[in-house]
């Protein structure tokens, strides 16, 4: 079985990094709410993935989009995403400072914006498109919608353990392991965008 795709979301998503963003949203939560904002936040980032997996495709062929510019565009994305981590900031992180205050206002953060985009947005997203084209069997389209349990399984790991974590890494350890995952990610985005170049101009694979 191919664990590429695993290890390409695992580096995307990267809870770890979003562990300051969730002890920030949730202070003053209760045990009880907290738990229910981890539940949906894990469920969430799962469900977005599997609906990637199963009807992105689909949803490709409406918009009449070529796969091969959807890798060279997700690779884009990821590229743009592993930059971010190499200057330790979270991958799917695009919110401002008001949006961050309103966030926190709100009722539930759960889906926005710790899932969307905090956790899975557009590089996430292409990137389970792309590896749902190149599944064959199904049960590799099965797989993929498994490692959408394996995210959502670490999200709830890392964020019922926040608090013991962020002291344990401290930022300066949270930096390292997103600029480290940024890395792999990076060399990751080329092979992507490089697979659909070669799609879109046959004459580069010589």
């Amino acid at each position: 079985m191919d664990f590429k795709p695993l290890i390409t979301l695992l580096a995307i998503v990267n809870p770890l990094a979003i562990v300051p963003f969730f002890i920030h949203y949730t202070q003053g939560f209760s045990s009880a709410q907290r738990k229910r904002t981890i539940l949906i936040a894990s469920f969430s980032a799962f469900a977005v993935i599997a609906t990637c997996a199963i009807i992105g495709l689909q949803v490709l062929e409406f918009f009449n989009i070529s796969l091969a510019s959807f890798q060279v565009g997700g690779g884009l994305l990821l590229m743009t995403a592993a930059l971010a981590m190499l200057n330790a900031q979270p991958a799917e992180a695009k919110t401002t400072q008001g949006e961050v205050d309103d966030a926190s206002a709100r009722a539930s953060i759960a889906v926005v914006p710790l899932t969307i985009p905090l956790l899975t947005g557009p590089a996430s997203m292409s990137t389970v498109v792309i590896y749902a084209d190149q599944a064959e069997t199904f049960l590799q389209h099965a797989a993929l919608v498994g490692y959408g349990v394996v995210i959502g399984v670490a999200t709830a790991v890392c964020f019922t353990l926040a608090k013991p974590i962020s002291r344990a890494l401290g930022q300066t350890g949270i930096n390292v392991m997103t600029r480290l995952m940024g890395l792999i990610l990076a060399a990751l985005a080329v092979e992507v965008m490089a697979a659909g170049l070669t799609k879109l101009f046959p004459a580069l694979s010589g």
